[in-house]
């Protein structure tokens, strides 16, 4: 089908208006028309091919949010008019270990993006959400809780699975002591989520200027790392900390904040981090891990959980032809806490 949205023709270059194809419904796609796509900082990322591997032209946008048009003729869960939302992946093998566990995102042959990709069937790039429309196999395909406020769930599908995930992982419940690094996108949801399951928040940040930003989210406590005395004092204070700051940095300043088998989690670096001093995982058996999304069934399982508790996102919309500029501001941390784009702005 004929679709239009918004693309970076070129590594580096701004966003524009595109026009190309999605594939034909095959017997178990969802048609979806897209209603509303979160802005990721991964979007900006591939745009600049900061990763490497990014190809041209690039729709990018993995935060879905929609209803259905059509369904294939195998389709059982979905049907037309659905509200529906498609995360960060459309497919993979589903017959490995991984994708027999519910871990799709851990594919032995390798998850399909949302965009950039590489469709398994005819081996076409796939094109992300900043578009009209999407076509995606029913089984990454996620139902939408009614009671969500429909403008605001579109990031759920990246920073919210990305932060509930390791909180789920770790066992983060009820008396549960969190500590949440950064304040951004991913970090305002990991003090959601992470309130929502009953653990005690503590915001760990370099100045006291998000100290009434992270209490109106609900932490409970504010860290300042550049506070000695207090980094003292909070030493083996935490079970989990989950690390969502985007860049190079020194993780030993917080691994002995963590109680024994305590476990640092890092959701936002994606490459090298400064060299590590062992001696408090090794005096504490504590543990740094990684953590990427989570598989379908966990994704649906994130959206239940903020359906029932009413954990959104705080957004700020845009119009389509605003994302040059949104790239921007979200490159100085300009926005609280994350764009959406209201699709309805892009004409077919």
């Amino acid at each position: 089908m004929k679709t239009v949205g918004y693309a970076a023709k070129s590594q580096g270059s701004e966003l524009t208006e595109f026009s190309f194809e999605r594939r034909d419904l095959r017997d178990n796609d969802v048609e979806i028309e897209i209603l509303y796509c979160g802005v990721c900082h991964s979007d900006l990322h591939a745009v600049r091919n900061d990763w490497g591997g990014s190809r041209y032209p690039l729709v990018p946008g993995h935060e879905i949010v929609g209803k259905v048009m059509s369904v294939g003729s195998d389709v059982t869960k979905y049907k037309q008019g659905d509200t529906v939302a498609v995360g960060c992946m459309v497919d993979s093998c589903k017959s490995c270990d991984q994708c027999d566990n519910n871990e799709e995102q851990f594919c032995r042959e390798g998850m399909v993006g949302t965009y950039a990709g590489t469709d398994r069937v005819n081996g076409d790039m796939t094109q992300g959400g900043y578009a009209k429309h999407v076509v995606v196999r029913e089984e990454f395909v996620l139902s939408v809780p009614k009671n969500l406020e429909l403008s605001r769930v579109a990031p759920l599908l990246c920073a919210g699975i990305t932060t509930y995930s390791p909180l789920h992982k770790w066992g983060v419940k009820k008396g549960s002591r969190v500590a949440v690094v950064g304040l951004g996108g991913l970090g305002h949801m990991a003090v959601k989520n992470a309130v929502a399951m009953g653990a005690s928040v503590t915001v760990v940040g370099r100045s006291e200027s998000k100290k009434d930003d992270a209490v109106k989210l609900g932490a409970q406590h504010y860290l300042v790392s550049s506070n000695d005395d207090a980094m003292k004092s909070a030493q083996s204070a935490f079970d989990v900390i989950i690390d969502t700051v985007p860049v190079k940095h020194d993780l030993s300043i917080y691994t002995p904040l963590l109680d024994i088998d305590g476990t640092l989690v890092i959701v936002g670096q994606v490459g090298p981090v400064d060299e590590l001093s062992t001696v408090p995982l090794l005096m504490g058996r504590r543990r740094i891990a990684g953590s990427l999304i989570g598989g379908i069934a966990q994704t649906q399982q994130m959206l239940d959980f903020c359906g029932e508790h009413n954990v959104l996102p705080e957004c700020e919309m845009i119009n389509i032809d605003e994302i040059n500029t949104a790239y921007e501001r979200m490159e100085k941390s300009d926005v609280r806490y994350r764009f959406v784009i209201d699709m309805a702005s892009l004409s077919v």
